[in-house]
């Protein structure tokens, strides 16, 4: 995989349905929803960053993603909740292998909607749109050891325990243990299969 397609991809950020979520742009708009789990200790306990201050330091963080859309630099998808027309979180791609066709993905989202299942449905989609549109082989996630809430849901969306690597990041002042959840095409294609069939 080139660069060049990963920047004319998410520099138009294309639109991506699924039965119950609109994922888009996030936009300065989402300050208000994005500052409501952004600023929640439970929410950044297992993530590298701190709690959002204020909204001000969200709205200006949604600002410099503007920029970071045009120059195609950046990889998340807003989620909107339909039913409650909200958005509640982020899902997309953290970083990109394009020498081995891999890319690692990621995802927070308001614990208000923590348990019905839209962490899953949006990890989902995303898997599809990089095994489709970007051709990718092998798509992993990463979790902090005890975020058994997150393993779950790369579970569930069907990827595979491979393992934890010890104190592999160092995190808001201390040596943090990290667990790798993958899966590849051929199992995404053999899954999708099942589905179809079932």
């Amino acid at each position: 995989m080139k660069k060049e397609i990963i920047y004319r991809v998410f520099s138009h950020l294309p639109e991506l349905l699924t039965e119950r979520l609109t994922l888009r742009r996030l936009m300065v708009y989402d300050t208000q929803d994005m500052y409501e789990y952004a600023s929640r200790n439970d929410v950044t306990k297992y993530l590298t960053w701190y709690p959002h201050a204020d909204r001000d330091y969200t709205r200006e963080y949604l600002q410099y993603l503007g920029n970071r859309y045009a120059a195609g630099m950046f990889y998340d998808w807003a989620i909107v909740y339909e039913p409650d027309a909200k958005m509640v979180g982020t899902c997309g791609f953290t970083s990109f292998n394009c020498a081995a066709d891999s890319a690692e993905v990621g995802y927070v989202l308001n614990p208000d909607y923590w348990g019905k299942g839209i962490a899953g449905e949006a990890l989902e989609r995303v898997l599809r749109f990089g095994f489709e549109e970007l051709k990718l082989h092998r798509i992993e996630a990463r979790f902090m050891k005890d975020n058994e809430r997150s393993m779950h849901v790369m579970g569930r969306a069907g990827m595979t325990f491979e393992g934890y690597l010890r104190d592999a990041m160092h995190v808001k002042g201390s040596y943090v243990t990290v667990g790798i959840c993958s899966i590849l095409r051929s199992e995404w294609e053999k899954k999708e299969k099942q589905n179809r069939e079932a």
